[in-house]
């Protein structure tokens, strides 16, 4: 086993330092997959801050009983972390095709996970839909929703909503403002931090090492952006 592969391991394991090494060795690989980014309206601060959070979803999703090359697993996951950004953004569409294979990989998860009794690797899912690991990891990332804003972040168990309004459904105050305008208004740190929270559904530990500063600041800057966005919404 490469050392790579023994790093691999142990982050899937929970060792916080393995995952923090393999960042720090494929940075090179991650900036030259946000740099195709640049340009559309991102900093590239910010892309590759994206590219590190799709990097550390390949590793979490990686099956090293495959046989295929990391690398080409992660780069599909990357991009696909950038791209999802930027389309919430209005600045990427996703195709058609991708959709088609996304819902495809949906229902095969589903069917696994009942069948199996736990989540299917991503050699099961590729063998049962005949589509390859980087498609898969392209289809899943390019497509995946942002997270409600009803969804409870955080040690208090609240959401976006709760902070917003206590009385107002997800629909009418959808209607009533655009929640994605407001954040656009945000410092883009407090920014960055909500979107990673509430939108990601990264913890603060991980939005952390994402930043790479302290989880104390992480709080800090979140309950910030939150106390901004109460004003903005007023």
């Amino acid at each position: 086993m490469s050392r790579q592969e023994e790093l691999i391991r142990l982050a899937q394991d929970g060792d916080k330092e393995a995952s923090e090494s393999l960042v720090r060795e494929n940075s090179g690989l991650i900036w030259s997959v946000a740099r195709r980014f640049l340009g559309r309206g991102a900093e590239g601060d910010d892309l590759y801050q994206l590219g590190c959070l799709g990097f550390l979803k390949a590793v979490d999703g990686f099956d090293l009983e495959y046989g295929t090359q990391f690398s080409t697993y992660a780069v599909p996951k990357i991009s696909g972390e950038i791209r999802r950004f930027l389309r919430d953004d209005g600045a990427v569409k996703v195709s058609r095709t991708i959709k088609e294979q996304a819902a495809s990989i949906r229902i095969a998860r589903s069917e696994l996970t009942n069948t199996l009794g736990r989540e299917p690797t991503v050699s099961e899912l590729s063998e049962k839909t005949g589509f390859t690991p980087e498609e898969i990891a392209l289809a899943e990332t390019a497509t995946a929703a942002t997270e409600s804003i009803q969804r409870q972040t955080g040690e208090d168990g609240f959401s976006l909503e709760d902070v917003l309004t206590d009385t107002q459904t997800e629909e009418s105050l959808v209607e009533k403002i655009s929640l994605k305008q407001a954040i656009s208004k945000l410092p883009e740190r407090e920014k960055m931090v909500i979107q990673l929270r509430y939108f990601h559904g990264l913890t603060q530990e991980r939005v952390a090492r994402v930043l790479d500063v302290s989880q104390v600041q992480v709080s800090r800057i979140e309950k910030k952006a939150l106390a901004n966005l109460r004003l903005l919404m007023v």
